[in-house]
Parts: structure tokens; sequence; C-alpha cells
């Protein structure tokens, strides 16, 4: 066979060179040790957890060494292509605080990065694998392939083209390539696999030989199969049989496969490290197989552990579910209001085992100046659990200014509830963001501040009675108290309470009515001597709070009343006792 002649027969039109190529993209003037990673979604519409996972690690690898992290867009599929979905997956991250230094919708010197745009890139390396005799056109029909699967299935054989299935695709001659291509028949380009098994033109001819390739990995004889060793930056070395399978390429329509196309853009683009989730092992062999005929060195692979959560019925893990799993989608943490700070502080904690020691050695420190390392990384599946999340949501707001707080809780409402946006605002009348930022400032001073605030639509239901138009009463006073008691605590309260009073002198006043009305000063009275009270100045002071605040349980009662003001405060009682 002239593969140079068949390089011309199959692309005619090809004129430039992997060389030219390598003078248009050159290397990346960087650092030393600058990494340069990527993420490499297919526009689908629907962005998830994992893709946080995996973009956070790559934005961290790449800014904490002062390299570049990119958006290239995955679209050789227009099948699973979704309207809009690129501005979901940039504006999805946006919102997460992970930002591109480069790529899709941005713009950069190794563009474009969108595969659907690098056609005539790929084609110029398949024509130069042709041409050197590492792949070969493909003619079989649907009915042909089926027939060797049903064939390799009966025979409990591994499924796909390679072997003995390979030969007669491998065997044309350039005359029926030629007539092939005359009567118009539709072919796919394949890769020319040297396979795994020993092979006068393999380099471990003997057991225990050990080469290395371009990529970087190494090949090894083990009795007979060439085994690939490839080194992850989270899982040490892997180790499994090296690739067999004479893979597509190239699709009959000119667009090359995912595979193909990865291993071409990642080396152009000046790709350091890859991060990816745990299903892309089984795929290492032919990527490792495709660097080492294209004479690129291969990226650094960076495979991370899949989400678990544990179920709920059985008690046991699983991965997370997008049909099951509503936190799987991370537009459910922006329905929720969950901050941002807090989703990505909590993704550390299963990223880095040492996080949560650092963490609290260094309270104060920005989630930025952590030393994000792979080698923290657990390679096992990683554990998501909802509630582990909420209770770190609580002190990372903790450290957020109130202020702030409220101009998120703002910007939450605008997005899922925006009939509230003229409550926490000045529009129409409303109460204005410093009422709002003084709500959410309640009981977070002094030594044991109160960690009651998690996401926006549970800071919501906590905070609601502050505002007239969501107050209601939603419980009923204590056992202890009459109805007749309960109204007679009221009056009293409205005769001697001083909105002026500090917080001592007000407590004195309600004891006061406690006492005068035959409950105990003190709990602890009450308890030694239930017989002798109606109840405990608690169950008085609850009565109160129910007629401010509609709930039994609430930060300070006082404080409150100072952010409601005197008025709205005698109102709430007042129509009570209509």
């Amino acid at each position: 066979m002239d593969n140079q002649k068949l390089a011309e027969l199959l692309f005619p039109h090809i004129t430039r060179t992997p060389e030219d190529l390598q003078r248009q993209y050159p290397p990346r003037n960087l650092p030393e040790g600058a990494m340069v990673t990527r993420m490499g979604p297919s526009p689908t519409g629907f962005i998830h957890l994992g893709n946080l996972y995996g973009a956070f690690v790559d934005e961290r690898m790449a800014h904490q060494s002062g390299g570049t992290f990119y958006l290239r867009i995955e679209d050789t599929d227009d099948k699973r292509y979704v309207e809009g979905a690129v501005e979901t997956i940039t504006s999805s991250l946006d919102f997460f605080g992970i930002g591109f230094d480069e790529g899709a919708e941005i713009g950069g010197a190794y563009g474009p990065y969108y595969q659907s745009r690098r056609a005539e890139i790929y084609q110029i390396f398949v024509r130069d694998l042709v041409r050197r005799g590492r792949a070969y056109p493909c003619f079989l029909t649907e009915e042909e392939l089926a027939a060797i699967r049903a064939e390799q299935e009966a025979n409990k054989e591994t499924t796909g083209i390679y072997g003995k299935y390979a030969e007669q695709s491998r065997n044309l001659t350039l005359e029926e390539i030629a007539a092939n291509l005359t009567a118009g028949k539709p072919y796919v380009v394949r890769l020319r696999s040297k396979g795994n098994a020993i092979d006068p033109a393999h380099c471990c001819r003997e057991s225990g030989a050990v080469c290395e390739g371009v990529s970087g990995a190494r090949y090894v004889n083990h009795n007979g199969t060439i085994y690939i060793h490839v080194k992850d930056a989270i899982r040490g070395e892997v180790s499994m049989p090296a690739n067999d399978q004479d893979v597509v390429i190239l699709k009959a329509t000119g667009i090359p496969t995912y595979h193909f196309a990865h291993a071409v853009d990642d080396h152009l683009m000046g790709t350091t490290h890859v991060v990816r989730g745990e299903e892309w092992l089984m795929s290492l062999p032919v990527h490792i197989e495709l660097f080492d005929a294209l004479g690129f060195p291969a990226p650094v692979y960076c495979h991370t552990a899949v989400l678990m959560k544990l179920d709920d019925e059985t008690g046991n893990r699983r991965k997370l579910s997008k049909r099951r799993d509503p936190e799987l989608s991370l537009d459910y943490y922006r329905r929720e209001g969950y901050h941002p700070r807090a989703v990505k502080e909590y993704l550390m904690t299963i990223l880095n085992s040492d996080f949560e020691a650092w963490r609290t050695a260094n309270p104060d420190m920005s989630l930025e100046e952590f030393p994000f390392s792979t080698e923290k990384m657990n390679s096992a599946g990683a554990l998501f659990d909802l509630n582990k999340l909420n209770d770190i949501s609580k002190d990372v707001l903790l450290r957020i200014p109130a202020e702030e707080l409220a101009d998120f809780l703002t910007d939450w409402a605008r997005l899922t509830r925006p009939e509230l946006v003229p409550l926490f605002t000045d529009e129409a009348g409303g109460y204005g963001p410093e009422y709002l930022a003084k709500i959410l400032d309640l009981g977070r001073s002094g030594r044991t501040p109160r960690k009651d605030l998690i996401f926006c639509r549970q800071i919501f239901d906590f905070i609601c009675y502050f505002f007239d138009e969501y107050f209601h009463i939603e419980e009923t006073v204590p056992e202890n108290v009459t109805d007749e008691d309960a109204r007679e605590i009221l009056r009293r309260y409205l005769d001697t309470c001083d909105h002026s009073d500090d917080q001592s002198q007000w407590f004195d006043k309600i004891r006061a009515i406690a006492v005068g009305m035959g409950y105990a000063a003190k709990p602890r009275d009450y308890k030694k001597h239930p017989e002798d009270y109606k109840g405990h100045v608690g169950h008085v002071s609850t009565v109160i709070r129910l007629a401010v605040m509609g709930r039994t349980q609430s930060p300070d009662v006082w404080e409150i009343q100072q952010i409601l003001g005197e008025d709205r405060t005698r109102a709430r009682i007042s129509a009570l006792l209509v």
C-alpha cells in the first residue's frame, strides 16, 4: 500500500501539515511549573455538581500555579447540542466564582474553542496518520458491523473492530479503496492499533521488557500481553492492558470522535493536566495510544472519584442521580439560595483531606489561600452529604458581613421570589436594605454567635415574621398558661414596657409580671416546687414572644423588638387583645 497516495486520495483538499499547525499554536509562554487546565463540556444544557467539582479542581490547579484555565466546548455530537447551553455553563460557573482565562465566549490565541469549528485541524492530523500507515478507511456497513457484533457476543468475545475482525478493512488495496470512493460508499477512518499482544512490530518483544512511548506512558510486557503504565496525579500509577481496538477517529461526516479530538486539542492548546471522572479510566489505553500515534506527550491525567450519597432507603452508597437527586443540578443551589462560598468550601472538604484542619487553624483566611493538592484527593468514592453542606454553610455565612448577605438574599429573591424584592429594598415603599441587614445581623456577635442562617429559602422562612405581610401566629401558648392569663400577661406588658429600656430593665419587668401573676421568677424554682407556681418566667416570656414573632423559638426578643420598633411591636400585641 502506498500510504502517501492513500492520504492524497482521502484528503485531496488538505494542503497544510501538522508542522504548520505547530507553528500556528506554539507552546505557551508561562512560568516554570504553571499548569494549563481546561473544562470541556458537551453543550447539553445540563450542568451538574460533578462539573463544578471538576472545574473547581481545574481552576485551583491552574491559578494556584500561575497557569491558565480555559473553556473548550466539545460539540462534535450535534445531536446533543442544546441552544443556550454554553451561556448556561459560563453563567453557572461564574455564580460560583469560577472564571476562565480564555475559551468559548471569551476568545484567546488557541481557538477556535468549539470543536465543531476545528474540522480542518483534525483532518490534517488524520491525513498524516494515514500517510504514516497508522490509520485507514473502513467501509463496513451498519449491517456488517451488526453481524460482527453478533458473532462476538455469541463467542463471548470483546466487541469491536480488532484482530481478525479488522483484517478485511485493513487489507483493502488502494484500487479497492478508490473504487469504493468512486461508488460513493460512506466510510470512517480508524486508528491502526498496535494491539496489546506481542508482535514483531512492538518494542516489548520479551517478557518483562519495558519501553516508553512519546506520550510518557510505559509499555510493559506481562507474559505476552502489553500493559500501559501511566502516572495519575490522584491515583498514582495506573496499569491496564494496552489498547487493541481499531477505534474510529474520523466519522463519515468528516467530524472526529471525542477520543481523537481531545488528543489533538489538548496538545495544540498546551493542556498540561486533564481532570476528569473515574468513568474515563477505561478509555485511557485508547487515549495513550492516540497520543503516541500522533507523536504528542500526553497531559497528566487526574481521575477524580465519583460523587456518591447514602441512599435514604437502603443506607448504601450510590452515585448521585440526575433523576433521583435534585441536588446534583447546579441550578438546585441557586434556587435554594446557597451561597457559592459555602458550596465551594464544602467541596474542598471532599477534595482535600487536610482542608478542615487548615480551616480550623485559619478561620479568617480566604479559600483561595488554601494550598490545594491533587495528592490529598481521595481516589475512592467521594460521599456527598447535604447535611454537612448545611453545617458548613452556617459557619461560612457567619463570616460574611450582614450587608453583603442582605445583597445576596435580594439577588436570590430577584431570581426566584420576585414578590419579596420590594420588602428587601426601598422599591414601592419597602422596608429597605438597612432593615434587612439588621435582621440578618441579629445574634451574630458575642462569644457564642447564633448559627441560624443556611441558605436563602431557609433564611426567609426563618426571618419572615419581621415583615408584617408574612407575620402570623404559628404556635400556641405553653400548656401552663391559660388563655385568660395570656391576655393578662400581654396587657401588663403593654402597660409597663418602655422601648427605651435596656435589656436588663426590660427583662426585670417581665419577671415582675410573672411573679405578680403567680409564676416563678426562675425556671429552677418552678422545677423544685411546681406545686407552688402556675409556671415560670420562661412561660410568660414565651407568651410575649408568640405575640411579637408568632413562634415559641427565636433569637432574643428584646433585640427583635429594637429592630421592629415600638409602634409595630405594640400593634402586634394590641391586635391580640381586641
